[in-house]
């Protein structure tokens, strides 16, 4: 997201008019009593405010006019239903509707699907999160959170990781002017430690040296997933047979494996 960015969805954000509380207040009174033109003046004069707002997700690599699009949608909203007798200011009425409202699109937008149930969860945790936060001036535990929710913490820290938006693996984490680190660089690979690939090389070596029956009877059991019937039946021999057979085999190739390891 451009900081420098003049043009927002075709509006001159240099342009934008801002409003004392003297004028909100009369426009809000104004609204209420079926001025349509009042509301419209709120909504302008309040859009620095998205603009504000937005700054937070300017990491998220979203098209920066959805973004303001969508925080206008929270705005309105709030505008629709600020309440003129609560001794609150309407900006700390409205930046909380707005940027759950942008947390909704990036939820919803999430590459990777998440249930309703989970979203509704990790939706009222940030909710939560952010009142235990203004409460006692530090970070809420987990615990804390769900306690307030009355669910287990366990499903409050599922649901927060089901909403985290995918990292890649090229995504780099540290340059010191030469090569960059990236994740993949972090994350072990079991599948190609020196053990399992001597342990392959001995299991297919231990295959080599079955007779062409006994490879065979493996392979349609083990690789097709046929029944001893099945092999049976197509071998043209008993079923007690192949089962013999079978279990003489992978007794063969466990012995190899064991002593060539």
């Amino acid at each position: 997201m451009s900081r420098h960015k003049v043009e927002i969805c075709g509006v001159d954000t240099s342009k934008l008019p801002v409003l004392t509380n003297k004028e909100m207040r009369e426009l809000f009174k104004q609204m209420q009593n079926g001025d349509y033109s009042a509301r419209e003046k709120l909504i302008n004069g309040n859009l620095r405010l998205v603009l504000s707002v937005i700054q937070r997700f300017n990491n998220r690599g979203e098209y920066v006019d959805d973004l303001f699009q969508v925080g206008c949608i929270g705005l309105m909203k709030s505008i629709d239903n600020f309440d003129l007798s609560q001794n609150v200011k309407f900006s700390t009425y409205a930046v909380p509707m707005i940027i759950g409202e942008i947390r909704r699109y990036l939820r919803d937008n999430n590459p990777i699907r998440v249930s309703r149930s989970l979203r509704d969860i990790a939706y009222k945790a940030l909710q939560v999160r952010d009142q235990l936060t203004n409460e006692h001036s530090r970070e809420p535990t987990v615990q804390e959170i769900s306690e307030v929710l009355n669910v287990p913490k366990e499903d409050v820290v599922f649901a927060l990781d089901a909403i985290q938006d995918p990292v890649s693996l090229f995504e780099p984490i540290y340059h010191d002017g030469g090569d960059p680190i990236f994740v993949m660089d972090q994350i072990s690979d079991d599948k190609n430690k020196d053990y399992q690939w001597v342990e392959e090389i001995a299991l297919k070596e231990a295959i080599h040296r079955l007779n062409e029956r006994e490879k065979a009877i493996l392979s349609m059991r083990f690789f097709e997933g046929k029944t001893q019937m099945e092999v049976a039946n197509e071998i043209g021999i008993s079923q007690a047979q192949v089962s013999r057979l079978e279990k003489a085999a992978i007794a063969q190739m466990q012995k190899y494996v064991q002593v060539n390891l």
